[in-house]
Order: C-alpha cells, then structure tokens, then sequence
C-alpha cells in the first residue's frame, strides 16, 4: 500500500482505507477568474499521479476535486470586464479544463461547484453559531479557533506560537486575527443567498469542508493539494471539521512549490508563466516529465533549459515505443502484463518498492531510464524476446505515473535527413571511413543513429 508524508503529524505514513480496496481522495480546485499557471499545473499534475499509481495497482479511487465558482476575484474580475459572474467563472473553467486535458490530467470523479453546496454550506455555519463556536459580526460570520482543539497543526505550530507577531486586523469585531469568514454579509452588487444569520455568500474556506464531507463522507481516506494551501486553507477545512464534531480526512499530503529564482510562483506576487503558453510551445508531456523527475514535496524550478532537458529525456522513452511493439494509451494499461521476463519482474518490484515509499518518482525514473538503455542493448545482441519483456515493463510502469509514449518520429532538420542520405550513399559505395564520420557527425548532433534494411534511422538519444 501507498505510504506518504502526513502534513499533520509529520512523518510518512500508510494510508489506512476506510473502504477496502477503494480510495476516497479530495484535492482543492481553482477559483476560476484567470488562466492557470504552472503552479496550478505541478500540484495537478503530481495528485493525477498518484491516483493513477493507486488505480494501476488495482484500486477504484473515489476523486473528488472542486470548483470555486464565487470568490472576490471574480466579482471583481466581473466588475471589470462588464460581465456577470458567472460569466467569468465559465469561461475560466473552460481555459482550466482545455490546460488539464492538454497536460492529460484525467478528470476528477466529481466535480462540485460551490455554488451547488450553499444551501449545506448555511447549514454548517448555522450549526457552528449554535454550537458556540461560531460569531455574528456586522460583516459576516467567524469561527472562533480559540475553541478548536489543536488549531494550527497543519501548519505545524500552536495557536499560541502563530499569535507571535501576528498581522493585527483593520477589523476590530474579530476576537483573533486568525479567526476567519464562513459568512460574508451581502454587499451591494454582490451576489447573494439567503441565511438565517443574514444575507450574503460563504466564506472560501467554508466551501471544500462541505463539499468533500457531502461526496465523499466522512472519515475520508486522503486530503491533498498544494503546499500554498496547507495553512490557513487546509487548516480552516479541518477547524470546521473538529468544530462541528466530524471526523475528517485520515490522511494529509502536500506537494511543493514550482519556483522562479527565490520565489515561489504564484498569482499575487505577480511571476506566473500561463499553463496554456507552456502548453502551446512545448510537448505538455514532457511538463509531466519534469514534475516526476522531482520529488512530489520538493521545489522545482521550471525554465526553458529544465523544459528542454524534460523533452530529451521524453524523445528518448518515445523511442522505446518505436522500436518495440509496446502500448502507448491509458486504455491498454488495465493491469500488469503476465509472462514478463525474470529481469523485467526485477524492474517491476523494485520501482513499485520506490513509488509506494512516499511517491519515489526521482529513483523510480532513475531504474527506469537504466531499463530502457539495457531494453536497447539487449536487442542489439539479438535478444529480442528479453528486450521486449524489458521495454513492455518500462511502457507499463510509466503509464502508472501517467505518462504515455508517443510512436511518432521526432522531427528530423533538413541538415540531418540530408546527413543521413549521404551515409547511405557511402555505405552503399563501401566508403566504411566516410560512413563513419557522418555518423559521428549525426552522433554529435544528438542522434542515436541505427543501421536499418531501410537505411540509416535516426532518433533523439537523452
């Protein structure tokens, strides 16, 4: 079973089922108001991941991820641009949805929008006022988190601890600065849903509390999203949770920021790079790529030379695909292959051991970059069958992660198709020393250069 790191008790734990053989799984979605940018990409990309390791070994995962489809910024964005809010969080859903099918990010199970979920929403607030744990103020509703058990814990400090040097708020009804909005009073212009407690709209962190209890149940087995939303988000789902006296997520995982220099990327400093440009100058495959190569918690940078190193490492898997007759589509991969080799089992076993440690990508792609060299070798000595097993075992395992081979030929330039046919002519001349040469020349140029009945083929080496 998948073992990963616990955000709230800090060390790498087992998931614990609370159905067998099925996996309840939450992730926060977007606020729709902007594209989304590579950030939103990695934490997508690294979830999508693991739900489909879970689902190649066997498991039926229950996805939920969410749609934030009212929040300030799109009123605000709205305001601007003359439209209705609605508007705009449709046509942000769409360009989020374009971007996650481009980057093959499969679609969650459900996909709840919190404009659905008002009415549970108002039920929960009304509940917390009642229970005490909740305050009216002029401007809305707050949970009170002095009176929530271990506040703070996914942020991995005390309520006291967090109190030092704390950002004092402008609004003085508020008995703590970290007591947050579950209600919005209604404000002119702004949307707005009837509450026994007073018009208005729910609070952001209000939203995924309701709606992965609602789908999922509680007890739930796996809470994840990106580090961003550890505290106060996460933190402010959980309080809710223990406030209202229901068990919440078993398990908590993070993964880590995409950096640009010493920053985090992100939209309120400014330094995104759109999701749907990356996608339109570079196979998006090769984004997956540089997300796995990276441990799921640790930064990384993206920029054009980590991007461009990604694609090498892909033309050199899709060139497994090419010369060996293995699958290439999600659909082909409904279990483990039988009758695999005793070398291709060795692969099997030891990158399943990595990946179930706290989601190894790193060294399970390390293995199986070593495979795919050795797959090539041994058909070189003529040991196809071996070969084969080999490279049907790598196709598998990466199809695990998410990621499809392609069969189709890098593009070749002009400069080393005509390379090529000279090289033909030569050894058709029996010119052995010329031929040499444009191999070492293609070589140079970053081929791997075959000797084929068809003459010389050329594909991308790392």
């Amino acid at each position: 079973m998948l073992r990963l790191y616990d955000s709230l008790t800090h060390d790498v734990r087992e998931l614990e089922l609370r159905d067998q053989n099925r996996v309840s799984m939450y992730t926060c979605g977007p606020t729709v108001y902007d594209l989304p940018h590579l950030g939103h990409g990695r934490y997508t990309l690294v979830w999508d991941a693991v739900r489909r390791w879970l689902t190649y070994n066997g498991l039926e995962v229950d996805f939920v991820s969410n749609i934030t489809d009212i929040d300030d910024n799109i009123i605000n964005r709205a305001a601007r641009e003359g439209k209705t809010e609605a508007e705009v969080a449709a046509e942000y859903e769409q360009h989020w949805w374009d971007a996650m099918d481009a980057i093959g990010v499969a679609r969650p199970t459900h996909i709840p929008h919190a404009t659905q979920y008002v009415a549970e929403m108002v039920e929960l607030i009304d509940k917390l006022i009642a229970d005490d744990v909740a305050y009216r103020t002029s401007d809305g509703v707050y949970l009170d988190v002095s009176k929530v058990e271990g506040y703070g814990g996914l942020a991995g400090q005390s309520l006291e601890s967090l109190q030092v040097g704390a950002r004092i708020e402008a609004n003085l009804e508020k008995r703590s600065p970290f007591d947050f909005a579950l209600w919005k009073a209604a404000k002119p212009g702004d949307p707005t849903w009837p509450a026994p407690f007073g018009d208005g709209r729910p609070g952001w962190h209000t939203e995924c509390v309701v709606m992965s209890l609602g789908l999922l149940g509680p007890d739930f087995d796996l809470h994840v999203g990106g580090q961003d939303l550890r505290f106060p988000h996460h933190e402010n789902e959980r309080a809710q949770a223990i406030a209202a006296h229901t068990p919440f997520a078993r398990r908590w995982a993070h993964s880590g920021w995409v950096m640009v220099g010493e920053e985090k990327m992100s939209k309120s400093l400014g330094n995104f790079t759109s999701l749907t440009d990356m996608i339109a100058k570079t196979d998006a495959r090769a984004y997956r790529l540089l997300v796995l190569r990276s441990h799921y918690r640790s930064p990384i940078e993206v920029s054009a030379a980590t991007i461009d190193d990604a694609e090498r490492g892909l033309a050199r898997l899709d060139s497994l695909a090419r010369r060996f007759d293995v699958p290439t589509t999600w659909s082909d991969f409904a279990r483990r292959p039988d009758g695999l080799s005793p070398r291709a089992l060795e692969l099997d076993a030891a990158v399943t051991l990595l990946l179930d440690d706290d989601f190894n990508t790193p060294q399970a792609l390390a293995l199986i970059f070593e495979a795919v060299s050795e797959a090539n070798a041994t058909a070189d000595r003529g040991e196809q069958s071996d070969a084969e097993s080999l490279a049907l075992a790598c196709t598998y395992l990466l199809a695990g992660m998410g990621l499809n081979l392609r069969r189709a030929e890098s593009t070749i330039d002009e400069e080393s198709q005509s390379l090529a046919r000279e090289r033909d002519a030569a050894r058709a001349a029996k010119d052995f020393a010329r031929s040499d040469a444009l191999r070492d020349e293609l070589v140079n140029k970053g081929w791997i250069v075959e000797d084929t009945a068809a003459g010389t083929s050329l594909r991308r080496a790392l």
